[in-house]
């Protein structure tokens, strides 16, 4: 598993939910490799998207601070991270897009029939903080996020641990080369569009159009990404 994406959502979290204030002090890039067990060239790598981003800003001499933009969002965070054998981690492009294609639709009619007011909000927070993303990596984040949201709205444990697995396979290096080459502006701003709709087919309580739109999504992912 790639560990800078682990220490991105991490600290996307860690951000987002309010557990740093703005103008707080981040630990160094030093106490943030210890702790995550990474070398400092990713947490520098890291940190530097972060800012990027407008998330964190830092000052020479002094440290990485928290800006206002990093908590001007809450209630969605990103899961924990399941630990797992390297060996799990070895799954293509194609036999994940094939999973999703064969899952996602067919878990629809349950995630209508379970769903509640709290999980609409976190999809629809989710859907924001994806609209508002100023990265590829930030929007594949929350772009993951949001699907596995769906899967939980099922409130069905082994679906959810389920779509976690595949939400985390999808930090492969491999992936997220091939998303961050396909992702133009254009395509993007289309699965913005497709994100709403779903969303809205669920809300509705609409198996029929749900089902449909949430095919139709991963048809124009599968294309974008694999060419088919």
């Amino acid at each position: 598993m790639d560990s800078s994406y682990l220490f991105r959502a991490a600290l996307l979290d860690q951000l987002h939910s309010g557990q740093w204030q703005a103008g707080e002090r981040l630990p160094t890039e030093r106490e943030f490799g210890e702790q995550y067990q990474i070398s400092r060239s990713t947490v520098r790598k890291v940190l530097a998207d972060m800012k990027a981003q407008g998330l964190i800003a830092q000052t020479v001499g002094s440290g990485t601070y928290v800006t206002d933009k990093a908590v001007a969002f809450s209630g969605v965070r990103p899961t924990e991270p399941v630990a797992l054998p390297d060996a799990a981690w070895q799954t293509s492009p194609a036999e994940l897009m094939e999973a999703r294609m064969a899952l996602e639709p067919a878990i629809i009619e349950m995630v209508i029939g379970h769903a509640t007011p709290a999980d609409f909000e976190q999809m629809g927070n989710c859907c924001d903080r994806a609209e508002a993303a100023t990265s590829v990596e930030e929007f594949e984040v929350w772009d993951g996020m949001f699907h596995e949201l769906i899967a939980r709205a099922a409130h069905n444990s082994f679906v959810a641990n389920l779509f976690k697995l595949m939400n985390q396979a999808r930090a492969q290096g491999e992936w997220g080369m091939l998303k961050k080459r396909s992702l133009t502006p254009e395509r993007r701003l289309a699965y913005q569009s497709e994100h709403r709709a779903l969303l809205q087919a669920i809300k509705d309580r609409d198996p029929v159009q749900a089902k449909a739109l949430a095919i139709e999504h991963l048809v124009h992912v599968r294309r974008n990404l694999l060419n088919y």
